[in-house]
């Protein structure tokens, strides 16, 4: 399996780089996950968005979702051979106007996951779990059938205990990290030790932080991280990074 970083800053694009999106692939499968400001033109470097054989959505704050409608006009407009007749497009059914607007007739199929049920999609089997937020948001699970390697990615969330139990033994596990660790009072997004003590708790491979603030050292932000999550490897996303596990 392989991850490339597409965006990577919460609210909204800074100094020319995009908020949330993340290419996954594996055995020629292109998932596009998450579909934030900015993320289309960071896609068109690594592959041809004609190629891509769905896109999944953990929720739908502009953060995560702007750039989907003009990947959908990208579809209608350009030339070039897609590689399936329309786009599918992953959402959740708990706002119904969002999850419509992922219908574009002749161009893309919204199609709903659910955290009642596993998705069976191309080479992996992902699940999900309702995270903490002002909006329903989904972390998601990404396994490979092939040889069982796992990819979490905590999608928008306040911390909570329930996130350990769903990345245990992880092989790489993107956090949305928007905060220092003295940030107090209620916080929709979790902090740098949070995001390593989960890491730590869960017993995870790797850790990236990702949804990273535009207002505070990001510097800083790892080394608190780093110290949270012990000897496990932090990193931080950047557009381009690219994992392979």
């Amino acid at each position: 399996m392989k991850l490339t970083v597409l965006g990577y800053y919460g609210g909204y694009p800074y100094r020319g780089q995009a908020t949330s999106g993340y290419l996954v692939q594996e055995q020629g499968f292109n998932l596009l996950l998450d579909c934030g400001s900015g993320v289309l033109n960071s896609l068109m470097t690594v592959i041809d968005p004609l190629q891509l054989d769905a896109v999944l959505l953990t929720h739908y704050h502009h953060d995560h979702m702007a750039d989907l409608g003009v990947l959908q006009y990208y579809w209608q407009l350009k030339t070039g051979k897609k590689k399936h007749p329309q786009l599918t497009v992953y959402g959740h059914t708990q706002d119904p106007l969002n999850f419509a607007s992922l219908n574009m007739p002749n161009v893309s199929q919204g199609l709903a996951y659910s955290e009642l049920q596993p998705l069976d999609l191309g080479p992996f089997t992902i699940t999900f779990l309702k995270t903490i937020h002002p909006v329903p948001a989904f972390a998601t699970k990404i396994v490979s059938k092939k040889d069982n390697k796992i990819f979490v990615f905590t999608s928008d969330t306040a911390y909570f205990e329930g996130l350990i139990e769903f990345s245990q033994q992880a092989d790489l596990l993107v956090t949305d990290t928007n905060f220092g660790a003295a940030k107090k009072g209620q916080i929709w997004h979790m902090t740098s030790q949070q995001s390593g003590k989960l890491a730590q708790d869960a017993h995870v491979q790797r850790l990236v932080i990702s949804h990273l603030p535009q207002e505070y050292s990001l510097d800083k932000l790892q080394r608190e991280t780093q110290q949270a999550a012990g000897d496990i490897a932090v990193i931080r996303a950047r557009t381009g990074l690219k994992i392979v596990f």
